[in-house]
């Protein structure tokens, strides 16, 4: 019997046991940690609220979380609880699926200033992540200044521009939506240090812009290249550009009956925060666009902003013991091989790029690579404990684990405290998920 142990539980960590199952067939037995009592990882925290249709991909991996041969292994911490060395001793292949939790360093003056985020916390403080909960940003003042200009900085903009009213059906968690009903928040820079030709925005996010009943978007005209030039562009972006073409076109009148202006402020880069103790201000440097990199011009102007949140990327957390590349900020891999029955997928191994579905090939393919060494011999000779010897370890130590049929009665719980319409209102803390199950 194979014994795999894949470290997360978010698209990576489910699509590669699915590869596994498929590969082995009833010859694996594959359990698939997560620090939290709750799988699924970027899909649970990381996928907007009020996207419900791109969340219920996680009915996918339940299938698979509830075959035989792959066991959810939930509130255990690697590195901590138990080691990889220890995990390798027990598993014949260790596949790291832990994706970027960890937001990319804003490195300017005054990035330590309060109400300045990343995205990952912000991100996580309104869709209900344990570690974020408690973060409280002050949405008192009246401009907002998101620096990024990929889908994610679109979800945090629209999220702040949103109704009450607005995030009906979604599962935004109750001390969120009890800020954004108390905002005061007019104006919502959205800052990228390229121009329109070079925005990661897709076409639907950035769409849904249209629709808000509050909010505005605004583009200026003269931002935007000759209409002939978009005919360079790959079809997915020239949709993206036809997009903002049309808020720039929508005349003044009309968008100044919306409360919220969402503005797009293209060829500029923030270069310092300034404020007492809070930010107050955006300090901006006009850039210009050579051979698609961003140079600045020298040029500055400062934005009042009372809030900042940075989507700028995401990191890899360390963990003890496996080589980290620094500077790729994710783990030092050869096309996902580690080292010998070590192994990542996902963001863990190429970087925070691609969509949820980029994570289905890439899963098969690591698993086919953990074939070949098992087949190879690569991985050594003798039999693995895998499952039964985790277990004993972890009864050892006392670490209470927490499987997939313990989650089902969390969702379970989560479910019965949903406000109407929602389809639950999620636990913010662990202890009050383990409360949960008793």
């Amino acid at each position: 019997m194979r014994q795999v142990a894949i470290i997360g539980s978010g698209p990576a960590g489910y699509y590669t046991a699915e590869a596994a199952q498929k590969a082995f067939g009833d010859d694996v037995a594959v359990d698939v940690f997560d620090t939290l009592p709750v799988p699924y990882g970027l899909i649970r925290t990381g996928v907007a609220p009020d996207h419900q249709s791109i969340k219920g991909v996680s009915r996918r991996y339940e299938k698979v979380a509830l075959t035989d041969n792959v066991r959810f292994v939930g509130n255990v911490t690697v590195g901590q609880d138990i080691s990889i060395e220890e995990l390798q001793g027990l598993y014949h292949a260790v596949i790291l699926a832990t994706g970027a939790p960890k937001d990319r360093a804003l490195t300017i003056e005054g990035a330590e200033l309060g109400n300045v985020f990343g995205s990952a916390s912000f991100v996580g403080w309104y869709n209900g992540h344990p570690e974020f909960a408690a973060l409280s940003p002050d949405l008192s003042g009246k401009t907002a200044v998101v620096v990024g200009m990929g889908n994610v900085a679109l979800d945090v903009a629209r999220i702040l521009s949103k109704t009450e009213g607005e995030f009906a059906g979604s599962d935004i968690v109750g001390h969120a939506l009890d800020a954004l009903r108390d905002s005061g928040l007019e104006r919502i820079v959205i800052m990228g240090r390229r121009g329109p030709h070079q925005v990661m925005m897709t076409p639907k996010e950035l769409g849904e812009l249209a629709h808000l009943e509050r909010a505005a978007p605004h583009v200026e005209p003269r931002d935007l290249p000759e209409p002939e030039e978009d005919a360079i562009l790959e079809p997915g972006l020239r949709k993206s550009v036809s997009a903002l073409r049309e808020f720039a076109a929508v005349p003044e009148d009309i968008k100044a009956e919306k409360r919220i202006a969402v503005e797009f402020d293209f060829f500029a880069q923030p270069v310092a925060l300034h404020g007492s103790g809070k930010v107050e201000a955006v300090e901006v440097e006009r850039t210009r666009v050579e051979v698609g990199r961003a140079i600045g011009t020298g040029e500055t102007y400062r934005i009042p902003a009372s809030l900042v949140v940075t989507c700028i990327g995401y990191r890899t957390v360390p963990i003890p013991g496996v080589p980290f590349d620094e500077r790729a900020g994710r783990f030092a891999n050869d096309e996902g091989r580690i080292m010998p029955g070590l192994y990542c997928v996902g963001w863990a191994r190429r970087g925070p790029s691609g969509t949820i579905g980029t994570n289905r090939p890439d899963g098969y393919s690591v698993v086919e690579k953990v074939r070949e060494d098992i087949e190879s011999g690569a991985l050594g000779p003798g039999r693995k404990r895998g499952r039964a010897g985790f277990d004993e370890l972890a009864e050892e130590r006392g670490i209470d684990i927490v499987t997939f049929r313990d989650w089902k009665k969390i969702e379970e719980a989560e479910a019965a405290a949903a406000r109407e319409g929602s389809p639950r209102e999620k636990f913010v803390d662990v202890e009050a998920m383990i409360r949960a199950l008793q």
